[in-house]
């Protein structure tokens, strides 16, 4: 191992250790991947990857930080992994004496050749595509591929589902246990049953996504390796299936909502909210990108869900300012979107396209009708009923309501806004409400 050009005895251990647990973070689900492809117990890949998180925390800060350490985290994995064999004594054989030495030559090289039928050498998609078995419930498949693609904690997949953290525990340990006792398979699935193995993919890939656009917990408002892994694994997925409207849609959709991501926070890292971004800002070859795979989609004539949504995105995309933005047409589109897939979260957007298109009273109607108790610990329920509230001048029922959503965020940028947006309720002589 080659010290980083810093010399580690003049950096904290602290330090070290964050920096290797950010890493680790951002990693995890490629760790995951490579060792459960060679163990093929997902409860042992886990245990595997954590120890060589261990070793690095225990290594670096006395050696320092390999030059390249994701590839140290790879190499370590993978050797622990082979290491676990041995010791089961399942390479005993000629034969699989010859399979560990390709693994091993396979291990030094990212770009290794072992191929699924469709050509792709990508242990993260093999790993969804084994999550999201049929066998498995839905909520296990997200909640699963959630914990071991993406590293999501328990915490963090719970709000994601609006479910309680030992709910998701349970479920994700009968998960596991239901792939490992009835042994199911460990790659993509052959052409005629991706169709139906299809709905939870995009499903996972999109939260995945949403994670990283809004991190449910933190310092920072963005986790970006999330969503450019999200978006990855989605243009594998259309690759595999290119003429599947809907993994176009996810893809359009996934495009249009990153190229905001530089926008969506000022240099010192506080939230900025659409209608304040700077534009100019906007990420072109990614709104052109999302635009081409939707046009693609359309063409298809299946509008499902995700083409929808990035139909909406598109209407932000194109509009060269938030006065110019065809709010009827976004709230029309998400009236479409409720009548397709019936959700308390898509009601809710559809009510803040309302109060852009006919003002925050008619929405303020709608939320008050909104009675969904999955949305009993969703922040951003209080924190919409509160922009409506401060709009229409009653600022000391939107104080009330903002410091709900406060008490119901995690994420430090959020907290910080609702912070701000209680100020300036309870200010005298703050800003007149905005139509």
């Amino acid at each position: 191992m080659r010290p980083a050009a810093d010399d580690p005895g003049s950096r904290p251990p602290d330090e070290i250790g964050r920096q290797v647990e950010d890493l680790f973070r951002r990693e995890w689900g490629s760790l995951v991947a490579a060792v459960a492809r060679l163990v093929r117990d997902l409860d042992l890949a886990e245990e595997i990857v954590q120890d060589t998180l261990t070793a690095a925390l225990d290594r670096w800060p006395l050696g320092g930080v390999p030059e390249r350490p994701g590839g140290w985290l790879m190499t370590a994995a993978r050797n622990r992994a082979f290491d676990h064999l041995r010791r089961q004594r399942r390479i005993d054989t000629k034969e699989a004496a010859i399979a560990y030495d390709i693994e091993a030559r396979h291990a030094q090289s990212p770009s290794h050749e072992d191929l699924d039928p469709h050509g792709l050498a990508d242990d993260r998609l093999r790993l969804i595509f084994t999550c999201c078995h049929p066998e498995l419930a839905r909520e296990s498949q997200v909640a699963l591929t959630l914990r071991l693609v993406a590293g999501l904690t328990t915490a963090e997949i719970a709000r994601a589902f609006l479910s309680a953290e030992a709910t998701i525990a349970q479920r994700l340990v009968r998960a596991k246990r239901l792939i490992r006792e009835r042994d199911l398979p460990y790659g993509v699935p052959s052409a005629h049953e991706l169709p139906a193995r299809l709905a939870p993919v995009l499903a996972v890939l999109y939260l995945v996504f949403n994670e990283g656009y809004t991190a449910g917990a933190g310092d920072a408002l963005l986790r970006p390796d999330l969503c450019e892994e999200a978006l990855r694994l989605a243009v594998l997925v259309a690759d595999l299936m290119p003429a599947e409207a809907e993994v176009l849609g996810l893809v359009s959709l996934m495009e249009l909502q990153a190229s905001r991501a530089a926008a969506r926070a000022d240099d010192k890292g506080a939230m900025v909210l659409l209608p304040d971004q700077d534009r100019t800002r906007w990420d072109r070859d990614g709104i052109e990108r999302g635009l081409r795979h939707l046009a693609r989609a359309d063409a298809l004539g299946r509008p499902g869900p995700y083409q929808l949504q990035a139909a909406i995105a598109a209407c932000h995309a194109r509009a060269g300012s938030w006065g110019a933005t065809d709010w009827r047409r976004i709230a029309a589109l998400y009236a479409a979107l409720q009548a397709l897939t019936p959700s308390p979260v898509v009601e809710l957007n559809l009510a803040v396209a309302v109060s852009m298109a006919d003002g925050p009273a008619a929405a303020l109607e709608m939320l008050d009708r909104l009675d969904a108790p999955a949305l009993a610990q969703y922040h951003l329920l209080p924190a919409t009923r509160a922009d409506f509230l401060r709009r229409l001048g009653r600022r000391q029922e939107a104080a009330a309501e903002y410091r709900r959503a406060l008490a119901l965020t995690a994420n430090r940028v959020e907290q910080e806004f609702l912070r701000g947006r209680i100020a300036e309720c309870e200010a005298r002589g703050g800003p007149s409400p905005s139509a």
